[in-house]
């Protein structure tokens, strides 16, 4: 008997494809049921399994008005995920021993940073970077005047009720801080930094600055309003600021890129940076950081919480599984960043508008699109 081979090849090709796309069809139909019960305007995802990106799909809208589908080149402002950078910087410092983590975090800012109700304990850069430096939000976080005696006259507001280093309070200010420092122990401006030292050894496209980027590419996003059933655009999130730029002050002006907030980047590349810290400070043979620098991040300094230096963990996400990442919230974004370092396994999942709800501290959404995620992919 005589095979015709190219058209034996073809059908073979076949049989090994109708699987995968079977598959492929049924993410898809089960994550649209999640972005339907949750109102979702648009969802990137990205899932690595055995250390590989495996899936990238992109759900939905980039442009609730325009009707504009999204996908998997857009990027997005993915809000507190981005602290994560900010302090895999600082380990770069640390690593060259230009800092250390038990430097006094007001030395290394260069004014005066004490909470006035304990003046003989020092903050420390560890502090700051694990959100137990008794810093809040309270007076705001987007330039650091707030924080400056010579600026605020009610600067003492700015601290909490308890010795640094005992409590656990999530803290923007803190991470604004901590790129000034980075500024000043670098000579480069932070957004620059950043993209010479992580983005561009990682083969990254994102930034910090919005003119550094293709504007075409920004998803829009949306807050939810419950009373209504409505979403309103929210412009602001990639605001230029081109006139703080231009009077830019090194070492000061820092929170005008956001290191606490203002990455923008897509979920595909979100996941090969997450990768990166998977794979403890290396990905596709670029080391970014130490292996020491990357467990050190990882590792709880508040009990609590599970919150190391700008990642924590999470044992609530999947039932009876502790992963390792990040959350972020801002402008009706909604970000994720998770992975089980031990067995090469991770997740992101990017919405730009959602109904939020939430239980143990995490959207719904959120929990929802890794179990389905995780359920086809990796159980």
């Amino acid at each position: 008997m005589k095979l015709h081979l190219p058209q034996y090849s073809f059908k073979l090709f076949l049989l090994l494809l109708i699987p995968s796309l079977l598959k492929a069809q049924e993410v898809e139909n089960d994550f649209k049921q999640v972005m339907e019960k949750y109102n979702a305007v648009g969802a990137a995802v990205a899932v690595v399994k055995d250390g590989k990106l495996v899936y990238t799909h992109a759900f939905g809208l980039k442009d609730l008005e325009n009707k504009v589908p999204l996908n998997n080149q857009d990027i997005f402002r993915i809000a507190s995920i981005s602290k994560s950078f900010s302090a895999t910087a600082i380990m770069q410092m640390v690593e060259a021993g230009k800092i250390s983590l038990d430097d006094d975090f007001g030395d290394l800012v260069g004014f005066k940073i004490r909470n006035p109700k304990f003046p003989d304990q020092k903050i420390t850069l560890n502090m700051a970077l694990s959100h137990t430096s008794s810093l809040n939000d309270s007076q705001g976080y987007l330039n650091l005047d707030v924080i400056n005696p010579d600026k605020n006259p009610d600067w003492a507001k700015c601290y909490n009720n308890y010795l640094p280093g005992t409590k656990f309070d999530y803290c923007n200010l803190n991470f604004n801080l901590i790129g000034t420092i980075l500024e000043k122990q670098s000579g480069q401006r932070f957004d620059n930094y950043i993209k010479k030292q992580i983005l561009k050894p990682l083969g990254l496209y994102a930034g910090y600055c919005v003119d550094s980027l293709d504007s075409t590419r920004f998803v829009k996003l949306y807050e939810y309003h419950a009373d209504t059933k409505t979403y309103t655009p929210s412009p602001a999130a990639y605001a230029p600021r081109r006139t703080e730029i231009a009077n830019y002050v090194m070492g000061y002006s820092t929170p005008v890129f956001s290191p606490t907030g203002g990455m923008k980047i897509s979920a595909t590349d979100l996941a090969r940076y997450m990768m990166m810290h998977m794979n403890y400070g290396k990905e596709n043979g670029t080391r970014i950081i130490s292996k020491k620098s990357a467990k050190q991040m990882q590792t709880a300094l508040s009990a609590d919480e599970g919150y190391g230096l700008a990642l924590r963990s999470a044992e609530n996400l999947i039932p009876g599984v502790k992963l390792i990442g990040h959350t972020g919230s801002a402008y009706g974004l909604y970000s994720t960043m998770f992975f089980y370092p031990q067995q090469k396994y991770g997740f992101v999942i990017i919405t730009n508008g959602i109904n939020a709800t939430y239980t143990d501290g995490f959207p719904d959404f959120s929990r929802a699109a890794i179990n389905c995620l995780y359920q086809h992919f990796i159980k």
